[in-house]
């Protein structure tokens, strides 16, 4: 019997490829192999699937990498900030196609905006208190924030995304340059 996070990673991994109109009882039961009766068994119908579907999304792919940057909270800044860019670079789950499914499907369905809009505003603070840490300047933390989190989206957006090599390379880039005379080269 598949578990609840079973049908969550299925639907994950449904949604990077076919994008939301895909996320149907029937796809995800032919993907798992299982009955309507297993599904119903974790889930309350679609609309109940959808909303730990997206609570899943936040966690697996925001507080996930938060906790994980965090592990080692006495750590400097600027090596938690970039341990989180080895993680998000680093990542191997569904590739930049579930945050493009994610960010298309927010503009068609208030519940997924709602979600969205918590998640970049989540990640935005986490990037504007880690260069606040490293420099006190809260304006300069807020652009610094916005930068990489724009490096971030942008890269997954373009046709064909970023490969992972030069995503590194222009984090590093960038890196350098808001870093300034604070740190020494990052790679």
């Amino acid at each position: 019997m598949a578990s609840r996070r079973d049908w969550l990673d299925a639907g994950l991994a449904i949604l990077a490829e076919r994008g939301a109109p895909a996320l149907t009882i029937e796809r995800l039961t032919g993907r798992l192999g299982l009955t309507k009766g297993s599904f119903y068994h974790h889930f309350k119908g679609m609309g109940g699937y959808k909303t730990a579907l997206l609570a899943h999304f936040e966690a697996e792919s925001t507080t996930r990498f938060i906790e994980l940057t965090e592990a080692d909270p006495h750590a400097p800044a600027l090596a938690r900030l970039q341990r989180l860019l080895d993680l998000v670079i680093d990542k191997d789950d569904h590739g930049p196609e579930l945050e493009v499914a994610v960010r298309a499907w927010a503009q068609q369905d208030a519940e997924v905006r709602e979600l969205q809009e918590r998640v970049d505003r989540t990640r935005i603070d986490y990037l504007r208190a880690l260069w606040l840490e490293l420099t006190g300047d809260p304006d300069e933390a807020a652009r610094v924030a916005d930068l990489f989190y724009m490096i971030t989206i942008g890269a997954e957006h373009v046709i064909p995304p970023l490969a992972k090599a030069d995503l590194r390379r222009l984090f590093e880039h960038a890196l350098r340059l808001a870093a300034g005379g604070r740190a020494a080269d990052p790679s």
